[in-house]
Parts: C-alpha cells; structure tokens; sequence
C-alpha cells in the first residue's frame, strides 16, 4: 500500500524522471551487530548436503599412571560424535506489474525498479534474520533460526539442541547467570559497584587458554551500568569493533580483554536486562551455496499464465550453529525486587 495517494509522488514516477537523485534513503535500521561480526570474522560458512553436521570431541581418553607389572587398562570410549542441524528457509517476495515496468524503461528510467526491490527485500530478510537471531527456533511453527534464545538458553539443563540432549549430556550445556543471586560475595544487585566485577568473574570462571567469550553483546540498560562504572580512563574503545563501525568498549578481565557492545536503536529486539557473552570462536551461520540471498527464480521471476506482472523472491537457507558451548553464557541482570 502507498504511503501517500498524490499521483505525483506514487512509486513508478519516484523511480522515473520526476525524482532527480539516484539515491534511495534507507529508512531501516540494523541494531544487532552479531551477523555483521561473524561475517567480519569469516564465520559465515557453506554447507552441503541434507542436514548441518559439526563433529565434535565429547569425551576424552583416559591417562594411566603405572610401574613396573600394573595391568594397562584400555576401556572402549567413543570420543567423536556429531551435533545435527536442521537448516531453515527464509523468502521474502515481491510482484511488479507490467506497467510499472514499462514505466521504467528507457530513458526516464533514474533508479532500475526491479533491482529497488531485490535491495528492499534483502534488508526485509535482515530484518527477518535479526528478529530470529535472539528467538529460540521455535518461531513460525519452528520453522526460524535457531538464534541466541536457543543457544544460550535461560535453562540450560532442558531442551535439544543440535540434536543432543542437554539434560543428558553436560558438557552440551551453557551457562545461565543471575546477577541478584549468583554473586554473593560481589552483591546482591546490578549497579556501577557490581557490573563489572560480575562481568569479569563469569569470564575469568568461563575461559581456558585463549578461549573465552570475547564477544559481550548487552541491551541498553546493562550497557549503560557498565559503561557507568567504568573512569574515563577505562572507557577504552576497541579497535577491531571501530573498524566494523561499531562504538565498542574493551575491557580487561583475566582471561583477555573482551569487546562490549549494546545492542541498541531503532526497532531492536535485544532482550531487555539481558548480557550474552558469545564465543565468537564457537559460532557461525551455515548456509547453503544455492541459497544464499539470491532470486528464486530465473531472470526476472515467474510470470502468472493470466496477468500481466512478474513475481520474485529473495531466499536464503541455513541455520546459525554454536559449536562449542562451553564458554558461552547468558546473564541476567534484571534488578531486584523491592
């Protein structure tokens, strides 16, 4: 539906001779910056065949220490196993009609009308992407991304994912942490004092070696406690974000120092009082080569056998996968009650 009823500024003619610039406003807003990151990070990875499959090391060998005539014990143990996932399908589509196209022939055509729409509908499908990227796969009958809601759950000890039973197998497992409770001998409360010694705690506690979340995506408001807390001599910006574009803080903590972003503007969907602490290491989007934001159909789209008009749509496929949960965390720093 038209924004506006006034011939003069319908569509055919805003992308024909009447509009004298070839530039057209982006008037959506992307304000999760964690597909931008991986991407950046080369974390966006094909994938081929029925399903998404990760091999994983679940167990490790047993060490024995002996003398002399101690028997060595060899006991079977199955250390390779698979997490499987099921990729999904996002599509937004479009239809023009002949006369809007032929209306943008020529030389009155400033702005290609066909190629407006396929720019309008993958910014639809970041949009789309973005919303899933914090839900928990269960959106659209379960036919959604798997997002953040799924890989770092609230319950950690509950639910499959990746096709293994968090409840039976513990190293599957996040952590969930809540701020009012977890962290007696810091406080009881989520303020300048406490954010980010809590914060540096659950990375020190969940880090080995070089790995660790390094990656620390909060909503406004928790955002805005740390940031807060922090001198202005602290309040280090980190280089690698600011090349991405982002406003990030760095902050030291003893495993690392580790990029903080908010997840804030416009239509965001972050959750609110809510830190993810994201092993950038361990997470990726797979997504298949064939259908990777591109059209799904041929040349300009199909044509109905009775209209005059061409439909399209943009169509991706792929799921995005946390690999290794064992330095991922979810914290909750909802106040507590009164």
């Amino acid at each position: 539906m038209a924004i506006t009823s006034n011939v003069r500024l319908r569509q055919v003619l805003t992308t024909a001779m009447e509009d004298r610039s070839k530039d057209i406003q982006d008037l959506v807003f992307n304000s999760n910056p964690v597909l931008r990151i991986l991407r950046e990070n080369n974390r966006f990875k094909p994938y081929e065949g029925a399903d998404i499959r990760v091999p994983l090391t679940i167990d490790t060998l047993d060490a024995q220490w002996f003398t002399g005539y101690d028997k060595l014990d060899n006991k079977p143990k199955e250390i390779i196993n698979s997490g499987v996932w099921t990729p999904k399908n996002v599509a937004v589509g479009f239809s023009l009609t002949g006369t809007e196209l032929l209306a943008n022939e020529g030389r009155g055509k400033i702005i290609d009308l066909l190629d407006a729409y396929m720019e309008n509908a993958e910014n639809s499908m970041q949009n789309a992407m973005e919303e899933a990227i914090h839900g928990d796969g269960t959106g659209a009958g379960g036919r959604e991304m798997i997002g953040l809601g799924g890989a770092l759950p609230i319950v950690p000890n509950v639910g499959v994912y990746g096709g293994i039973d968090r409840g039976q197998v513990p190293i599957w497992r996040t952590s969930y942490f809540k701020a009012t409770t977890d962290f007696p001998d810091i406080g009881a409360t989520w303020d300048v004092t406490t954010a980010p010694r809590i914060v540096r705690r659950i990375i020190a506690n969940r880090s080995k070696g070089s790995r660790r979340a390094d990656l620390v995506i909060c909503d406004v408001l928790s955002y805005d406690t740390i940031q807060t807390s922090l001198t202005a001599i602290q309040r280090i910006t980190s280089a690698s974000m600011a090349k991405m574009g982002f406003d990030a803080l760095e902050l030291s903590t003893p495993a690392g120092p580790v990029s903080l972003l908010c997840a804030n503007g416009v239509g965001t969907v972050m959750p609110e009082n809510t830190i993810y602490g994201i092993d950038s290491q361990a997470l990726e989007v797979r997504y298949h080569p064939s259908r990777n934001m591109v059209p799904l159909f041929e040349g300009d789209g199909a044509r109905p056998i009775n209209q005059d008009a061409i439909v399209q749509y943009l169509v991706w496929n792929g799921e995005m996968v946390l690999k290794n949960p064992r330095y991922s965390w979810r914290l909750d720093t909802t106040p507590a009650a009164a």
